[in-house]
């Protein structure tokens, strides 16, 4: 049973708070909206069928991924403190032990070593934008566009160059703190990512195929949709919200106590499903419109939507948008991924904040070295999964990810009393609740374990 009394001297964060609800939603639909809505939802959905896939990505999204969010919301607003300390706290009071911090330790070292190899492909982003403002695409067939990526990756100094650039930024944003900082940069960056989506939207619906990539995207074709594409789908839907690394539990310590966390769940999932949608609704057509195959995969975005947009008008501005689109992803879900980092270490070693950030940015920017030397230098030298890229990807992905998810459902749906958990999601919405409650008890960890057990390939 937790105690009221020690509850109530941690209402306050140490980092202050968002100022307001909004401030909060566009934060952590900021977290979650990155690349893994822009670039990865579209060719997760046009390799598994297009509308069956969406179907089941949605329904999974608001029965898994929301139940799960606002587990790591309450949790970090009841513990008001870093994912390491909050988790180590409310064990200790609602369970007896402090091992539970363990939990929040996984979720931070997980969200940091994605962050290493996050900043290396969000920095393509910057220097697709420059190669798209400079009308760099124009006259290049599918190799020239192919031959443009590998030379890309296969030269470290540019890469370094561009992932040492990101970091920087997103180092500079997280230093400020959490209003100054924080909360700044989302209100500018996730209002712009929507408005240029939108744009992006309505040039699409002019120059794409809307009525062909609408039809793939919406109309379900079951046939299509294997076991694999649900396993696939319910994948998606709790990568995509950005829960079970800590991000989402530390920016939940700085939420207002009368804010919901109810609503603002709801409104940050359905920003980031929209989001993820709108994607596809941009993408699907031009690449329709072009002849291409929706089931490209990875290289859609960096090799055959440029390929796409050279040839339509207006390429060269629609292009330079699209590239700032994602680097705006990228930058927003980077800056969540440093904060929990950050704020354990201003907590546990009492370091000035501007110091703690440049730390966390410069151990970042080194482990992100062995991505880089992953595509060249050390491309030959494989072992387990493949590079070293290739490993931490897997380790990060398949294994930390969905035990983070797993563990924190788990406390917060039988380890922390149902008074705990009712405090914190207001019990006057009585059904909300006990809907959450069923959902975080009993679906929730049954989904995360069976993603958990397809990507380690223990399902066949």
């Amino acid at each position: 049973m937790a105690d009221p009394a020690a509850s109530a001297q941690r209402r306050l964060s140490l980092h202050g708070q968002w100022s307001s609800r909004l401030a909060f939603v566009l934060a952590v639909s900021g977290s979650a909206v990155g690349l893994g809505n822009i670039w990865k939802f579209p060719y997760v959905a046009g390799q598994n069928g297009g509308g069956a896939f969406v179907l089941v990505y949605l329904l999974c999204v608001f029965a898994i991924g929301l139940p799960i969010m606002m587990a790591e919301i309450l949790l970090g607003r009841r513990g008001r403190r870093n994912p390491v300390t909050t988790m180590g706290l409310l064990g200790r009071e609602e369970g007896g032990s402090r091992q539970w911090r363990l939990v929040g330790l996984m979720g931070m070292l997980c969200g940091f070593l994605i962050l290493s190899f996050y900043s290396v492909i969000a920095g393509w982003t910057l220097h697709y934008t420059v190669l798209a403002a400079s009308d760099s695409f124009a006259g290049l067939a599918a190799d020239g566009l192919g031959e443009l990526f590998s030379g890309l990756v296969s030269n470290p100094v540019t890469l370094i160059l561009w992932h040492t650039v990101f970091l920087i930024i997103t180092t500079v944003v997280v230093a400020r703190g959490v209003e100054e900082g924080l909360e700044r940069a989302v209100r500018v960056m996730v209002p712009a990512l929507i408005l240029i989506m939108l744009a992006l939207l309505a040039y699409s619906i002019s120059f794409g195929g809307f009525q062909a990539g609408l039809e793939f995207l919406f109309r379900p074709d079951f046939s299509a949709l294997t076991g694999a594409g649900v396993l696939a789908a319910m994948g998606q839907a709790f990568f995509s919200l950005s829960v079970g690394m800590g991000a989402v539990m530390a920016y939940g310590a700085y939420l207002p106590q009368e804010e919901s966390i109810i609503k603002t769940s709801v409104a940050v999932v359905s920003a980031d499903t929209a989001i993820a949608l709108l994607a596809g609704m941009v993408i699907f057509p031009i690449v329709f419109a072009n002849g291409l195959d929706p089931a490209e995969g990875p290289g859609l975005v960096f090799q055959t939507l440029p390929l796409a947009l050279a040839k339509m008008p207006a390429g060269i501005l629609v292009g330079t948008a699209f590239f700032i689109l994602l680097a705006f992803a990228g930058l927003t879900s980077a800056i969540s991924l440093m904060e929990p980092v950050v704020a354990w270490l201003v907590e546990a070693f009492s370091m000035r904040r501007s110091v703690a950030a440049m730390l966390a940015g410069g151990v970042t920017w080194a482990l992100g070295l062995m991505t880089v030397f992953s595509f060249n230098l050390l491309a030959d030298w494989q072992f387990l999964r493949g590079t070293l890229f290739d490993n931490i990807d897997y380790l990060t992905s398949n294994i930390l990810l969905p035990a983070g998810g797993f563990l924190i459902t788990i406390f917060a749906g039988w380890i922390m009393c149902a008074n705990s958990s009712a405090d914190e999601l207001d019990a006057t919405v009585g059904p909300a609740y006990r809907l959450w409650r069923f959902l975080a008890r009993y679906v929730a960890p049954v989904a995360v374990l069976l993603v958990f057990l397809n990507a380690v390939g223990a399902l066949g």
